[in-house]
């Protein structure tokens, strides 16, 4: 019997995990994902990049210390957009677990003078150099939607959840706790990409390649070309190429703008 043409099985397998997403804030119990479907994922070569890739770093995660009381913690809470909350010891090298927007909200029993080092959870933990669908699985397997994310030297380079590692695999997927997405405008001849794309898919999406160095990510780039953190409006010209800064958040390069060389003048006939 023939086997199904590559571009089928993708299909087949995009479709499945669009489903399985479909499901990601439902009930533990319907976030299931087979071996044997994780096994057709892995067959098709799909998620082949690096947890750190992927991961929120550790400058834009909301870390709360064990120390803060309940009422403390909802305070700080509110101002995210998040539901789970790494949990440290002083350190954000030193996470202790993680706590859940409903372990502070929801149960009327909780003592808001109760610190959170009684109320935390234990946390998942990945190295940086894992790969997006083995982490996918590991996860899966251990029943965790959310992991530290470790670098080489032991500390804490970010999490990531499992909306993150499905995201990359299906799409963006959007809850109750995103932001409304605003319109595109597009530009001809100008691409806006987000700033943690690799220089890979950015090579593949816009036809920019960009010089290998000590960076794996646009905002990377910029960074080493610009010297500095880069700000809104900062730009860099590479081979004809215009990057502009378009939006940063924190310090995160968030949205950058591309705009493609000018054709050149057709000779006179």
């Amino acid at each position: 019997m023939p086997e199904p043409a590559p571009g089928t099985i993708r299909q087949a397998v995009a479709a499945l995990l669009n489903r399985w997403a479909s499901r990601l804030h439902a009930t533990p119990a319907d976030l299931r994902i087979s071996e044997a479907e994780l096994r057709s994922l892995i067959a098709v070569n799909t998620g082949t990049g690096h947890v750190r890739e992927v991961m929120v770093p550790r400058t834009e995660v909301v870390f709360l210390d064990a120390q803060l009381t309940v009422a403390e913690a909802i305070v700080l809470v509110r101002r995210a957009r998040h539901s789970r909350f790494p949990v440290i010891d002083g350190d954000q090298d030193d996470v202790l677990g993680f706590v859940h927007v409903r372990d502070l909200t929801l149960p009327p029993s909780v003592d808001p003078g109760l610190t959170l080092r009684h109320l935390t959870r234990e946390v998942h933990r990945l190295p940086a150099s894992k790969r997006v669908l083995e982490a996918l699985s590991e996860m899966r397997r251990s029943g965790h939607h959310l992991a530290v994310v470790v670098d080489e030297y032991g500390g804490t380079a970010g999490i990531v959840t499992l909306e993150d590692l499905i995201e990359e695999l299906v799409g963006e997927i959007h809850d109750e706790y995103d932001a409304p997405p605003s319109p595109a405008t597009k530009r001809p001849g100008i691409d806006e990409v987000d700033g943690r794309l690799n220089l890979a898919d950015l090579a593949e999406r816009t036809g920019l390649t960009l010089p290998a160095g000590p960076y794996e990510t646009v905002a990377g780039f910029l960074m080493a070309r610009l010297g500095k953190v880069p700000k809104a409006g900062d730009s860099v010209r590479h081979n004809g190429w215009h990057l502009h800064v378009s939006t940063v958040e924190g310090r995160r390069v968030a949205r950058v703008s591309i705009a493609r060389p000018a054709p050149p003048p057709r000779s006179p006939s």
